[in-house]
């Protein structure tokens, strides 16, 4: 029988949400009802939010909740047990189809956009692809955020990059997804850890969660400040000066300047001898920056971007889930607030 449910909805022509009373369907053959326990509030949804638009969202991509039925052809989760939601894929190698976002039909008739799950709600419905069995007795509210913010920071660290001991990495930006890749870039062993922000007390934070350098953005030149750290006198680039830069830029803002920067930050090429850098993008953008592409051709670097950070959410949960039993992953540190459902709009302006 439909289950009632309270789900938020972001209509057209407004920044404000509304929530909705609706009736979810009965689970499909590979769909799952869940009941949510928490969800995260994610940067990338004021893209959602705020863009031009001609019918309404429903958002919300990372949560946990408690399986309430499941549909005839899903075996890898049952009703009772704890899962993550997330927003990508579980298993590439178990899908036999590609994964479908739920219908959901508002009480006037129509139905809103839902990319692919929508965890701002008190329950959802969503494709088995998008469901991680987790134990049961995973904490309900902080691991939320692993089925976006922690995966996609360090993902990127350990699945885009593949950052390995002695790697000198640099993070732009640490809120969640920063935080998140410093911690992978901590347990990679990288060093040095530079993190890069605009606000000293998220800087002294970060250190907190490994950073072993910082760079205030907004008082020092950020790639000129990251280049006096990993300088290398004995080796030099194509115009005869030293080497300099990290060997992996991770920019988790997304914003014009900073995806500059990150190719700039990236170490140059020791001319003849090996190539240069990286520069990850993993911040979703809104603008196209102005590439100096004579620049990443001299210093033979590499600029790649990181979707979700490469994960395999079956495969990588786990390992995160771990991290945060050990200590390693700081879930409690990095929620820093938290809201009813009622309270989405303060949410969203918080953020």
């Amino acid at each position: 029988m439909p289950t009632e449910a309270r789900i938020v909805v972001s209509p057209p022509n407004t920044h404000q949400l509304e929530i909705h009373e609706v009736r979810l369907a009965d689970p499909g053959p590979r769909e799952v009802l869940i009941r949510q326990h928490a969800s995260g509030v994610c940067h990338s949804q004021l893209h959602n939010i705020f863009a031009a638009r001609d019918r309404p969202w429903i958002l919300g991509h990372e949560a946990t909740g408690t399986v309430l039925a499941t549909g005839s052809e899903v075996d890898h989760v049952a009703e009772g047990d704890l899962v993550l939601v997330t927003w990508v894929p579980r298993s590439a190698g178990s899908a036999s189809a590609p994964p479908r976002p739920a219908r959901i039909t508002l009480s006037d008739g129509t139905v809103p956009v839902c990319r692919n799950v929508f965890t701002w709600a008190d329950h959802t419905l969503a494709d088995e692809q998008y469901v991680v069995k987790a134990p049961p007795d995973m904490a309900r509210d902080v691991t939320a955020i692993i089925g976006c913010a922690v995966m996609t920071g360090a993902g990127a660290v350990l699945n885009t990059a593949k950052v390995r001991p002695g790697d000198s990495v640099a993070v732009f930006g640490v809120g969640g997804v920063g935080l998140s890749a410093i911690t992978a870039a901590k347990v990679a062993g990288a060093f040095p850890l530079i993190a890069v922000d605009l606000d000293d007390e998220k800087l002294e934070f970060a250190r907190s969660f490994g950073a072993t350098h910082t760079v205030n953005a907004g008082t020092s030149d950020a790639v000129e400040a990251i280049r006096a750290l990993t300088t290398k006198p004995d080796r030099w680039d194509f115009n005869g000066k030293p080497v300099a830069g990290v060997d992996f830029a991770f920019d988790c803002i997304g914003v014009p300047k900073t995806m500059q920067q990150i190719a700039l930050a990236a170490r140059t090429g020791a001319f003849g001898r090996e190539p240069g850098g990286n520069a990850i993008l993993v911040g979703v953008p809104t603008t196209a920056p102005d590439f100096d592409y004579g620049h990443l051709l001299m210093s033979e670097k590499r600029y790649i971007g990181s979707l979700g950070g490469s994960c395999e959410p079956d495969r990588d949960f786990p390992m995160f889930l771990g991290w945060y039993a050990e200590g390693q992953l700081k879930l409690n540190e990095m929620v820093t607030a938290r809201y009813r459902l009622e309270d989405i709009n303060e949410a969203v302006d918080d953020l």
